[in-house]
Protein backbone atom coordinates (compact mmCIF):
# COMPACT_ATOMS: atom_id res chain seq x y z
CA UNK A 1 0.00 0.00 0.00
CA UNK A 2 1.12 3.64 -0.12
CA UNK A 3 2.83 5.54 1.87
CA UNK A 4 1.00 6.80 5.24
CA UNK A 5 0.76 10.09 5.47
CA UNK A 6 1.31 12.27 8.32
CA UNK A 7 -1.83 14.01 8.72
CA UNK A 8 -4.19 10.94 9.57
CA UNK A 9 -5.77 11.36 12.89
CA UNK A 10 -5.03 8.57 15.47
CA UNK A 11 -8.17 8.63 16.52
CA UNK A 12 -9.76 7.72 13.42
CA UNK A 13 -7.32 4.82 13.03
CA UNK A 14 -7.67 3.41 16.39
CA UNK A 15 -11.37 3.48 15.30
CA UNK A 16 -11.18 1.42 12.19
CA UNK A 17 -8.65 -0.50 14.37
CA UNK A 18 -11.82 -1.79 16.51
CA UNK A 19 -14.32 -1.86 13.46
CA UNK A 20 -11.97 -4.86 11.71
CA UNK A 21 -13.85 -3.68 8.59
CA UNK A 22 -13.52 -6.06 5.12
CA UNK A 23 -12.39 -3.47 3.33
CA UNK A 24 -9.79 -1.66 5.62
CA UNK A 25 -6.95 -1.57 2.97
CA UNK A 26 -9.53 0.14 0.40
CA UNK A 27 -10.54 2.69 4.00
CA UNK A 28 -6.85 3.31 4.27
CA UNK A 29 -6.13 3.78 0.50
CA UNK A 30 -8.80 6.39 0.81
CA UNK A 31 -8.04 8.55 3.87
CA UNK A 32 -4.71 8.96 2.48
CA UNK A 33 -6.52 10.35 -1.12
CA UNK A 34 -8.69 12.48 0.13
CA UNK A 35 -6.03 14.53 2.53
CA UNK A 36 -3.25 14.01 0.14
CA UNK A 37 -6.32 15.65 -2.44
CA UNK A 38 -6.06 18.93 -0.20
CA UNK A 39 -3.32 19.98 2.96
CA UNK A 40 -6.05 21.79 4.59
CA UNK A 41 -8.23 18.78 5.21
CA UNK A 42 -8.77 17.51 8.69
CA UNK A 43 -10.10 14.33 9.93
CA UNK A 44 -12.28 12.89 12.29
CA UNK A 45 -14.67 10.67 13.54
CA UNK A 46 -18.49 11.43 12.66
CA UNK A 47 -21.28 9.64 12.09
CA UNK A 48 -20.01 6.28 12.70
CA UNK A 49 -17.02 7.09 9.65
CA UNK A 50 -14.27 9.01 8.78
CA UNK A 51 -15.22 12.54 8.49
CA UNK A 52 -12.83 15.56 6.54
CA UNK A 53 -13.77 19.15 7.39
CA UNK A 54 -12.45 22.05 5.53
CA UNK A 55 -12.27 25.24 8.11
CA UNK A 56 -13.93 23.11 10.70
CA UNK A 57 -16.66 22.43 8.39
CA UNK A 58 -17.83 18.90 7.65
CA UNK A 59 -17.90 18.54 3.51
CA UNK A 60 -16.84 14.53 3.04
CA UNK A 61 -17.62 11.71 5.20
CA UNK A 62 -16.56 8.30 4.08
CA UNK A 63 -19.61 6.05 4.79
CA UNK A 64 -17.99 2.43 6.44
CA UNK A 65 -21.46 1.07 8.31
CA UNK A 66 -22.83 -0.86 8.32
CA UNK A 67 -19.05 -3.40 7.24
CA UNK A 68 -19.48 -4.35 3.86
CA UNK A 69 -17.44 -4.72 0.13
CA UNK A 70 -17.77 -1.23 -0.51
CA UNK A 71 -16.89 2.29 0.75
CA UNK A 72 -18.76 5.09 0.07
CA UNK A 73 -17.65 9.07 0.09
CA UNK A 74 -20.57 11.01 0.78
CA UNK A 75 -20.14 15.23 -0.66
CA UNK A 76 -22.20 17.12 1.46
CA UNK A 77 -22.17 20.55 3.30
CA UNK A 78 -22.76 20.04 6.80
CA UNK A 79 -25.20 18.81 9.50
CA UNK A 80 -27.59 21.62 8.53
CA UNK A 81 -30.42 21.14 6.36
CA UNK A 82 -29.35 24.60 3.74
CA UNK A 83 -31.61 25.69 0.72
CA UNK A 84 -31.30 23.72 -2.33
CA UNK A 85 -28.95 25.53 -4.69
CA UNK A 86 -30.73 25.89 -8.03
CA UNK A 87 -27.93 23.28 -9.93
CA UNK A 88 -25.53 20.97 -8.50
CA UNK A 89 -23.03 22.38 -6.49
CA UNK A 90 -19.33 21.38 -8.53
CA UNK A 91 -20.20 21.78 -12.62
CA UNK A 92 -17.35 19.01 -12.88
CA UNK A 93 -18.85 16.24 -15.16
CA UNK A 94 -17.79 13.01 -13.26
CA UNK A 95 -19.33 9.49 -13.58
CA UNK A 96 -17.80 8.46 -10.22
CA UNK A 97 -20.66 11.04 -8.45
CA UNK A 98 -23.91 9.81 -7.43
CA UNK A 99 -26.01 13.11 -7.03
CA UNK A 100 -28.80 13.06 -4.30
CA UNK A 101 -29.93 16.67 -3.95
CA UNK A 102 -27.86 19.36 -5.67
CA UNK A 103 -25.56 19.98 -2.22
CA UNK A 104 -25.29 16.41 -1.88
CA UNK A 105 -23.80 13.47 -4.14
CA UNK A 106 -21.96 10.31 -3.55
CA UNK A 107 -19.19 8.01 -4.34
CA UNK A 108 -19.16 4.36 -4.35
CA UNK A 109 -15.72 2.05 -4.29
CA UNK A 110 -16.62 -1.48 -4.44
CA UNK A 111 -12.44 -2.89 -5.22
CA UNK A 112 -9.37 -1.36 -4.30
CA UNK A 113 -8.69 -1.25 -8.36
CA UNK A 114 -12.07 1.22 -8.59
CA UNK A 115 -10.51 3.34 -5.86
CA UNK A 116 -7.07 3.27 -7.13
CA UNK A 117 -8.07 4.05 -10.56
CA UNK A 118 -9.95 6.85 -10.22
CA UNK A 119 -7.33 8.98 -7.39
CA UNK A 120 -7.19 11.55 -9.87
CA UNK A 121 -10.64 12.02 -10.61
CA UNK A 122 -11.19 11.85 -6.41
CA UNK A 123 -8.31 15.01 -6.16
CA UNK A 124 -10.41 16.75 -8.90
CA UNK A 125 -13.87 16.16 -7.19
CA UNK A 126 -12.44 17.11 -3.81
CA UNK A 127 -10.97 20.80 -4.38
CA UNK A 128 -14.06 21.24 -6.80
CA UNK A 129 -16.08 20.85 -3.58
CA UNK A 130 -14.13 22.43 -1.41
CA UNK A 131 -14.03 25.69 -3.59
CA UNK A 132 -17.66 25.57 -4.05
CA UNK A 133 -18.38 24.99 -0.35
CA UNK A 134 -16.03 27.55 1.07
CA UNK A 135 -17.27 30.60 1.01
Amino acid sequence: MAKLLTNLNIKVTHFLDELNHPFREEIDLLRNYILKANKNLTENIKWNGPNYCFDNEDRVTMRVQPPTQRVQLIFHRGAKKQEQPKGKLIAYKSKMLVWKENDRAIVTFKSLQDIENGEAELTTIVNEWINATSH
